[in-house]
């Protein structure tokens, strides 16, 4: 019984709970469905007044856009009459031109019929006058006995000489004021040129001396039985003369270049005190290679100072030889410089190629390095040399110029000749032995008095010029021309000078009557 109450109990709360949750939920919607009624009438009247303020300011808008058109349209309207009004006053001018134009026309057809009527006076006019011509030239060659063709060839002939005598004169006043101007231009351009080149002149020696500290060094250079100086002459090809000159030993050699190794040579083994063969053998070696980097750094040197680029090397070598190689006493390396300069000082002045002059005058000289090595003119082996080093066919013709060998065909290749013969020519730049100095002028009188009809020749301004005086009753002022001419020939083919030589021929004509 006790069980059954207790279900009994169980199954009083359980209905009560349902019972309860029935209920709950039976509240909850009714007050859920109330929230939703509201919110249903709450939206209702959101969106009627929604509905209310569109259609306000759907209205405004429509109100602002008729206005806007109404705007454009009164000003299309107001532009349209503005183009009407300008076209209308663009059509008046035009019909006022028109009508200007038309009163133009008018008068120039009045003008060209006035045209027409003076033009058919005038072939009347022309007619008659032509009748009268022909009347008026055949009267004339009735009375002169000559046709108008025969006329006419004589007059034109007369009319020709007349011309041709005046052209002559022309022709020569021409020549004669450009020969003028062109002489003195080429005056101021070559003064220019030397005054702004000025170069050292270095005196021409085949022989070098080497101090010594005391005598006694003279017999360690000798050696037992020679053999010290016999060992330095052959290792430099050079003739040491030990004679009684006080501490000086004596280099003789015609080659530049070994001497100058012989005394760098001889100057180390003094100062090293020992002198024996291998010893000079080794100092030589090295004198030599100092002679190279010096023949090296002289060469660069001077395409340095030339403004010079893009030679060789062997081509540079070759310049740093002529350091130590003289022309007449003139050092030949400082000559090429000065020609180059002097070159290229004209060419710019003239307005040419002033690199290819530069080029041009610093290589003139180059086949003289080893004019003594290789069979030849200094001239050929130039051009050997510059062919072999690919330089340009317009630098080998001026070099290859520069003494007259080769016609000249470029403006650079007759200033490169110019700059030589100025360089050469400079006072002091060149000399010679008494000897043979001596020998030169005996030779150029010799020349020049060997021709018939001289009476006597002079040389005057240190050889540089000769004055031969003609008999006149042999030799005519034509004659003395070529006889000039004659001189200089045989003085280029049979003699070697510095410069140039001038020539003058003298004749003199004297007429002497005696009053009685």
């Amino acid at each position: 019984m006790k069980t059954i109450g207790i279900l009994l109990t169980l199954l009083t709360y359980v209905l009560t709970a349902s019972l309860a949750g029935a209920i709950g939920y039976f509240i909850r919607k009714s007050i859920a469905e109330a929230k939703i009624s509201s919110a249903e009438e709450e939206a209702k009247r959101i969106v009627a007044e929604a509905e209310k303020v569109g259609e306000a300011k759907q209205r405004e808008r429509l109100l602002e856009a008729k206005e806007e058109i109404h705007k454009i349209r009164t000003d299309m309207e107001r532009e349209n009459k503005d183009r009407r009004n300008e076209l209308q006053q663009a059509e008046r001018r035009l019909m006022q031109k028109e009508e200007a134009l038309d009163r133009k026309q008018e008068s120039f057809e009045r003008k060209e019929e006035g045209l027409n009527r003076r033009e058919r006076e005038v072939q009347e006019s022309k007619g008659r006058i032509d009748e009268l011509i022909a009347a008026q030239r055949t009267e004339l060659e009735r009375l002169a006995g000559l046709t108008s063709d025969e006329a006419r060839v004589q007059l034109l002939k007369q009319v020709e000489d007349e011309i041709k005598h005046e052209m002559a004169m022309m022709i020569r006043d021409v020549e004669q004021r450009a020969k003028d101007e062109a002489e003195k231009k080429a005056r101021e351009i070559i003064s220019l040129a030397i005054q702004r080149t000025a170069a050292d002149h270095v005196a021409e020696s085949t022989v070098s001396v080497v101090n010594l500290p005391n005598d006694e060094m003279k017999g360690r250079i000798i050696g037992r039985e020679g053999r010290n100086i016999r060992a330095l002459e052959t290792l430099t090809g050079i003739d040491l003369i030990i004679d009684d000159t006080p501490e000086a030993v004596i280099l003789s050699g015609f080659d530049p270049i070994r001497r100058e190794i012989a005394r760098i040579a001889l100057e180390k083994l003094i100062s090293d005190g020992r002198i024996h063969p291998a010893r000079i053998e080794e100092m030589v070696e090295k004198a030599r290679k100092e002679v190279d980097a010096v023949i090296r750094d002289e060469g660069e040197q001077a395409t340095f100072e030339t403004d010079v680029h893009g030679l060789h090397p062997e081509l540079v070598k070759l310049l740093g030889r002529l350091r130590f190689r003289t022309s007449y006493g003139q050092n030949v390396l400082k000559h090429a410089i000065e020609v180059s300069h002097l070159a290229g000082i004209m060419a710019a002045e003239l307005g040419v190629d002033a690199r290819l002059a530069r080029r041009a005058g610093l290589l003139h000289d180059i086949g003289k390095a080893i004019d003594h090595e290789v069979e030849g003119t200094h001239i050929e082996i130039g051009i050997d040399l510059l062919k072999k080093y690919k330089e340009s066919p317009d630098v080998i013709h001026a070099m290859a110029c520069h003494h007259g060998d080769y016609e000249a065909e470029s403006v650079e290749a007759v200033l490169v000749t110019a700059a030589d013969s100025i360089s050469a020519a400079r006072p002091g730049a060149r000399r010679e032995t008494l000897e043979t100095y001596i020998k030169r002028l005996q030779k150029l009188e010799e020349i020049s008095g060997g021709f018939d009809g001289v009476d006597k020749c002079f040389a005057i301004q240190a050889g540089r010029e000769v004055r031969i005086m003609v008999k006149p009753d042999s030799i005519d002022d034509i004659s003395s021309t070529k006889l000039a001419r004659d001189i200089v020939k045989r003085i280029e083919s049979e003699m070697e000078y510095p410069g140039q030589i001038k020539v003058t021929v003298i004749r003199e004509t004297r007429a002497v009557e005696y009053a009685k």
